[in-house]
């Protein structure tokens, strides 16, 4: 989901842009890993998460198990296939029609260690199944999220890790009030406050090991460039898409040394938040 930074856009949604994307690159699986290969590289929230991905499973010498829990397109469950041949990969969405089209784009991949599954996160009922829990963009959706995550603490093995990606607080969702519908109207929530997060998480029974935000001061700025503006034309009229090619030949080289600054940044503050929290 892209949810960060800016000025307040009222009744403007992300998830039909991101129904015309997928629908149009849905059955092509050469398209489909060019897709995946462009979000990586225009997505700073996508940075933030691959390192974070691979700082906790890079070490691993023997096959693990990982939920993706909230996959959507299945960039990050590709990206954890192709780059961690250990790992034995569970995804999950709540739409079922996601979960077809990865399942068939996957196969046809050929990445049988990849599995998938329709499954509501306030329903599931895993137990001490897996190593790793993967959890992008989905917690600010939920409202009964004390809930999901005793699911993700019950679903872990002991010593097992979640990473949460997620809007924070401070203009996540692009809102910045309790007031704001704010840039995603689909959110239960405008973000989390740092404290807030680690308090749920803790109250569940989980360690909190590190609290990092991401899209700070020139996350921002990225966002509202290469991202935001962008997404407004495309609500207006699909016409737009056709001008967007000649747009990032202008943006994207303004917007790339933002990512980077952003990216190698301690963030004090900012717009997203990237938690890692054990199951002692």
């Amino acid at each position: 989901m892209l949810w960060y930074g800016g000025v307040v856009a009222k009744r403007m949604q992300y998830d039909p842009i991101k129904r015309f994307f997928g629908d149009t690159v849905r059955r092509m699986p050469l398209l489909r890993v060019l897709f995946y290969r462009l979000l990586g590289v225009m997505f700073l929230r996508e940075w933030h998460v691959k390192r974070e991905l691979r700082r906790q499973l890079r070490n691993k010498n023997a096959p693990f198990d990982v939920y993706d829990a909230g996959s959507g397109f299945g960039q990050y469950t590709y990206y954890m296939a192709k780059r961690f041949p250990l790992a034995r990969i569970y995804a999950s969405d709540l739409k079922d029609e996601q979960i077809a089209d990865c399942r068939e784009f996957f196969r046809r991949a050929g990445l049988a260690q990849c599995s998938f599954g329709a499954e509501d996160l306030t329903q599931i009922a895993h137990e001490s199944r897996f190593d790793f829990i993967l959890s992008v963009d989905v917690m600010e959706h939920i409202p009964d999220d004390v809930g999901v995550f005793r699911n993700f603490f019950r679903a872990l093995k002991a010593g097992g890790v979640l990473f949460v990606n997620t809007p924070s607080n401070l203009g996540g969702s692009d809102a910045h009030s309790e007031e704001d519908t704010g840039f995603i109207e689909e959110h239960a929530r405008n973000g989390y406050g740092a404290d807030e997060i680690r308090d749920k998480l803790t109250s569940v029974g989980f360690r909190v090991e590190t609290v990092r935000y991401t899209y700070g001061p020139w996350g921002e700025r990225y966002w509202r460039i290469a991202l935001k503006y962008p997404m407004l034309l495309l609500n207006v009229s699909k016409a737009f898409l056709v001008l967007l090619p000649f747009y990032y030949l202008i943006a994207f080289p303004l917007a790339l040394p933002m990512m980077v600054l952003d990216y190698r940044a301690e963030n004090r503050q900012g717009t997203g938040l990237n938690v890692v929290a054990r199951k002692p």
